[in-house]
């Protein structure tokens, strides 16, 4: 339950990540982050606050409720 949100969040970047054939360290400077705090996010370990998800979504073309969404139900 706690944290499942993160964790969705975090699956749903590196889906998004991998489908632009980017690294990680590629995406985190298109996202303006260092490469291992976008690692925690990924990992579900950083929780990003609304602000975060929205520009996020701006920046990669994508739906802010896209990334919330657990696509593995």
């Amino acid at each position: 339950m706690e944290g499942d949100l993160q964790k969705t969040l975090g699956r749903n970047l590196r889906r998004l990540r991998e489908s632009q054939g980017m690294s990680q360290e590629d995406f985190a400077n298109k996202l303006g982050y260092h490469r291992t705090y976008l690692g925690g996010v990924e990992r579900g370990e950083r929780n990003l606050t609304l602000r975060s998800v929205e520009r996020i979504a701006q920046l990669t073309d994508s739906n802010p409720i896209s990334l919330l969404i657990d696509t593995e139900l």
